[in-house]
């Protein structure tokens, strides 16, 4: 069993067009809020990420965002809610998202949000990290995305092994509770003496 204090979720800085997304944000925070799981975010008010985090933080929960510099005015970002760390790049978020986080969730969202979970999806491939990564697929809304990795599993650009990074699970609180058993596959390269290069 994974022992998990921090989650870091990635989700859009769009509400998108349902209802239904919101909704499902709202049900993340609360089920973070009740398990006493901290959470870690792209920082900022807007979109599903601002309900996120402001449904974490009105209940008396943990947050911390982590934005770059050149997203951080307010026109970008909106208000903060809770502790917020700027840094210098993209890649310097993903990396302290990344050592801050025990485990990953990805919601819907767009370009970033897939930039986000590609990433870490290839760091546990690399073996650089080992934390456990979920798909919280809301409204079937990654059911696209899962179609294309069995396609590259079948095409042979994707081990078999490796579509076990990831779980999937459209009820919030049942992909936190599979998250903390769930145990990735180890990746292609190892290395000595750092089972986790991330944190």
């Amino acid at each position: 069993m994974n022992q998990l204090r921090t989650v870091c979720v990635y989700c859009g800085s769009s509400l998108g067009t349902k209802a239904v997304y919101r909704q499902a944000a709202e049900l993340l925070g609360r089920e973070l809020v009740r398990r006493g799981l901290r959470l870690v975010y792209g920082a900022g008010s807007v979109g599903l990420m601002g309900v996120l985090a402001r449904t974490v933080f009105d209940r008396g929960g943990d947050v911390l965002g982590v934005i770059p510099g050149v997203l951080a005015p307010r026109e970008v970002a909106g208000e903060p809610i809770g502790e917020t760390v700027v840094v210098d790049s993209m890649h310097e978020r993903k990396a302290r998202m990344a050592r801050e986080a025990d485990a990953f969730v990805a919601m819907p969202g767009g370009y970033g949000t897939l930039d986000e979970l590609f990433e870490t999806l290839t760091w546990g491939q690399l073996g650089l990290q080992r934390k456990p990564i979920g798909l919280y697929n809301v409204n079937n809304y990654f059911d696209p995305l899962l179609l294309w990795v069995d396609q590259a599993v079948k095409e042979g650009f994707v081990r078999p092994l490796h579509r076990q990074l990831f779980i999937v699970s459209e009820d919030a609180s049942t992909l936190l509770e599979r998250l903390a058993f769930h145990e990735p596959p180890k990746g292609v390269i190892s290395f000595p003496g750092n089972g986790d290069r991330l944190g």
